[in-house]
């Protein structure tokens, strides 16, 4: 072997053996320090001080040191507490999650130490347990990576005595309520932000109502006085009646002495008595009675009372109801038959209360039926009942619509759909917003990987937007997808403590 092989074989191994007692000499002063209660860093939980580093202090590949210290919150060290530690991190794909369990011994009296064999590069959140049977549990979650320098805390505790970055992020991102979530842990939750804005904000408004007569082309027959029914043409319920067309006959025996008193004042005026008082009287009452002057002059060519007078349709229609047969007594002011004019028909529709605000009488609105579903039609909201159904809690419309052809027919199902302008609100999408009980709550993001949990007032939701009434401002950075994932992850622990 020639002398420069030599040499050459020698300096290298002087290097290796200088980079190993470095390592060597490096770690032991790492320890060193770490013996030093504050060269930790120290974070407050329950009622616990615990002190967490990682030696070397910027994790490699590989074996790492994790030393662990717990004291009470006087500053003695918590000799009777179980403490346990693991990093994991994350399945990817089709990747699954890997642990690396700490298995932590107690060295000293409130203090534990173990190995963190890390098996590939990258974040390996680290989890830290504390139980004690007298003063409590405490978790706490940082975030830990390969090749970064320190621990962050994500949930659990309140940094305590600390310095540099970790007490910026004490004084900015803890005093702020905020967590933490680093770039690789967003892009593994698949999380996304969005700017919030105005929008103008529409909501389809849909309701479900039924078709009903018009009530203002209802009519009702009946007498105003007692009778019995002769012969009965309008015979059954569902026939078309017109106008003046016949409906049945009635005997009555006021009605006879009506026309036969009517027959009598006649012949006294014939005959020139100056008081035609009686005359007027007769002839009034049988008007009255609903005879018309063709039927009333008809009775004076006569010369003789009729004992079946016809009854005559007032108005043309269908009929709707029947409550009489040939031959059955009628008193005076029931209702005897019901006439109604289809050829209008009425839409009456609930809306649930939450959107009895938006409408407005005039408003334009679609009715269509399951009955018919190659149509729909455009109508108006003519009518918003002034009350409220207790039980459904809905409030009622009223819609009108042309029925020339027949096609709506009442009591038929009709699905009202009515567009309405809520404004130029300020608003987030509704995949942003977390809704527990009666809260209401977003995540902020502040930069810097920093998000607070924020609640807020919502108000109304169209357009698969929610509008915010308190708690967001013009601009604000909130996240938009991902954010049950952050919420089970921290269970906002910090910032929100209960929704």
């Amino acid at each position: 072997m020639t002398i420069n092989r030599k040499l050459a074989l020698a300096g290298v191994a002087t290097v290796l053996i200088a980079a190993v007692l470095w390592t060597v000499v490096f770690n032991s002063n790492d320890r060193e320090a770490l013996s030093r209660d504050e060269s930790l860093a120290w974070f407050e939980s329950g009622a616990f001080k615990i002190g967490v580093a990682t030696v070397p202090g910027t994790p490699h590949v590989g074996e790492n040191d994790l030393i662990v210290k717990v004291r009470l919150v006087d500053g003695s060290p918590a000799s009777n507490a179980e403490v346990s530690a693991y990093a994991e991190m994350p399945s990817m794909g089709a990747m699954p999650a890997m642990r690396a369990p700490a298995d932590l011994i107690e060295t000293t009296s409130g203090q534990f130490e173990g190995k963190l064999d890390l098996r590939m590069r990258g974040a390996w959140p680290l989890s830290v347990s504390v139980a004690d049977a007298i003063h409590g549990n405490a978790e706490l979650s940082f975030d830990l990576a390969t090749d970064r320098p320190g621990l962050r805390i994500a949930t659990g505790g309140r940094p305590i005595g600390a310095t540099g970055f970790q007490a910026q992020e004490s004084a900015v991102s803890k005093a702020a309520g905020t967590i933490i979530v680093d770039s690789r842990r967003r892009q593994l939750i698949g999380l996304e932000t969005s700017t919030v804005t105005h929008h103008d904000l529409v909501k389809t408004v849909r309701a479900i109502g039924r078709v009903t007569y018009d009530e203002r082309r209802l009519t009702k027959v009946s007498l105003k006085y007692d009778a019995w029914i002769g012969e009965l043409e309008a015979d059954y319920v569902g026939a078309s009646i017109t106008r003046g067309q016949r409906l049945f006959s009635i005997y009555s025996p006021e009605l006879l002495a009506a026309q036969q008193e009517y027959l009598e004042a006649r012949k006294r005026l014939s005959r020139r008595v100056p008081d035609d008082s009686l005359f007027k009287a007769a002839r009034q009452r049988l008007k009255l009675w609903d005879l018309s002057d063709r039927e009333i002059l008809a009775l004076e060519e006569r010369g003789e009372p009729r004992e079946y007078v016809p009854i005559y349709a007032p108005a043309s229609g269908t009929i709707v109801a029947k409550h009489i047969d040939s031959g059955s007594a009628v008193k005076t002011g029931q209702t005897l038959l019901r006439i109604a004019d289809l050829s209008q028909v009425w839409i009456e529709a609930e809306i649930y209360e939450a959107d009895l605000d938006l409408i407005r009488e005039g408003m334009n609105a679609t009715v269509s039926l399951p009955y018919l579903p190659d149509r729909s039609f455009v109508s108006v909201v003519d009518y918003v009942y002034p009350y409220l159904d207790k039980a459904s809690r809905t409030g009622r419309i009223r819609l009108t619509l042309d029925n020339a052809d027949g096609a709506l027919k009442p009591d038929m199902y009709a699905e009202v759909t009515i567009r309405a302008s809520i404004g130029h609100r300020l608003a987030v999408p509704e995949d942003a917003v977390l809704f527990a009980g009666d809260s209401r709550v977003v995540f902020v993001d502040l930069g810097e990987g920093r998000l607070k949990p924020v609640r807020i007032k919502t108000g109304q939701q169209a357009q698969g937007m929610i509008e915010v009434t308190e708690g967001l401002r013009l601009g604000d950075v909130i996240v938009t997808s991902g954010n049950f994932l952050i919420a089970a992850e921290t269970k906002l622990k910090l910032g929100i403590n209960q929704w």
